[in-house]
């Protein structure tokens, strides 16, 4: 990670800090495409816990976030946590990619809403958004804006959502 982004990540705050958890209910229908144009949804992972991210490449505090996802996604791993950043930039993988390989992100897959449709979907007017979903398939937590996700607490928070990881067939995404 270059000194830019590190630069950045230490001015965003905990994660842990602006997370708002509440009781578990039904995650709602994100749909989603990967880079090869196959369709996604929530259910397509079954029994891992789910860190969703809408976020955009020419989103000044998504650019900033991006990175604390990308340094924790290997480390959620054993645990059976995903992270899923969903692009909403209407060029979709001819934006991402670049963007990827000019920022060195390399432990993330490219997802996509080039409708941006789940926005409405997460009753929300700006990005970046996150939520997260339990490895039961319910929505345990939200953070509205941008937070630095690589910290001990959030990462304890995250770990903390299964118990045992899942077979490494079900529902992976390589990057």
């Amino acid at each position: 990670m270059g000194k830019s982004a590190r630069a950045q990540l230490n001015d965003l705050p905990d994660a842990t800090d602006g997370l708002e958890k509440f009781a578990p209910q039904p995650a709602p229908p994100v749909v989603f495409t990967d880079a090869h144009g196959r369709r996604l949804t929530l259910r397509d992972f079954p029994g891992h816990a789910l860190v969703v991210n809408l976020w955009a490449t020419w989103c000044g505090p998504c650019v900033a976030e991006l990175p604390s996802f990308a340094a924790i996604a290997p480390q959620l791993q054993p645990s059976g946590v995903l992270i899923l950043p969903i692009s909403i930039d209407l060029s979709g993988a001819t934006a991402v990619r670049p963007f990827y390989t000019s920022h060195n992100i390399t432990t993330l897959p490219i997802l996509l809403d080039q409708n941006g449709t789940n926005m409405a979907v997460l009753d929300t007017d700006s990005i970046p958004l996150t939520v997260v979903i339990n490895s039961s398939g319910h929505l345990i937590a939200r953070l509205d804006g941008a937070a630095n996700w690589n910290t001990p607490g959030t990462l304890a928070f995250l770990q903390s959502l299964d118990a045992a990881p899942p077979p490494s067939h079900s529902g992976f995404i390589p990057v």
